[in-house]
């Protein structure tokens, strides 16, 4: 058995047909967004979380990938049965740095889809609102 963790996510999600935002760009891009997580307040050092945009809307234009380098803050918030758990920190895309806010939320009913509610890299992209995932794709960690 592992250590616990008091507050995390573990993600491993796709939430397909998104219109996002690029910074500086008119209008929204449809496409594809992949998460990658696993991240815990004691282990930030080698906590890890990515995003992955593939452009099915001009093919191959937009497509990036967002892999953090550095988590400063996770905080986990129960809201009723559920819980959010927020990420901070700073990551690169094609060698560039910029500061992220991920919120991921893990819905208990098993009806219910879990919810990516915001991922913005500040001054490059926006998801611009809430991306369901599959029940499931999102665990969150020390929200008893």
């Amino acid at each position: 058995m592992g250590v616990l963790c008091p507050c995390g996510v573990l993600v491993n999600a796709v939430s397909e047909n998104n219109n996002v935002k690029f910074t500086g760009q008119t209008g929204t891009v449809k496409g594809d967004l992949i998460y990658l997580a696993n991240v815990c307040v004691t282990t930030l050092g080698t906590s890890t979380l990515s995003l992955s945009f593939v452009d099915t809307e001009t093919p191959g234009v937009n497509n990036f990938t967002f892999t953090a380098n550095a988590i400063t803050s996770v905080t986990c918030k129960q809201e009723g049965q559920n819980c959010v758990v927020t990420v901070d920190g700073t990551g690169l895309v094609n060698g560039v740095q910029f500061p992220f806010e991920a919120v991921f939320r893990d819905q208990v009913a098993t009806a219910a889809n879990d919810i990516v509610q915001s991922f913005v890299i500040t001054g490059f992209f926006d998801q611009n609102g809430a991306a369901p995932v599959p029940q499931g794709s999102i665990i969150a960690l020390g929200c008893q």
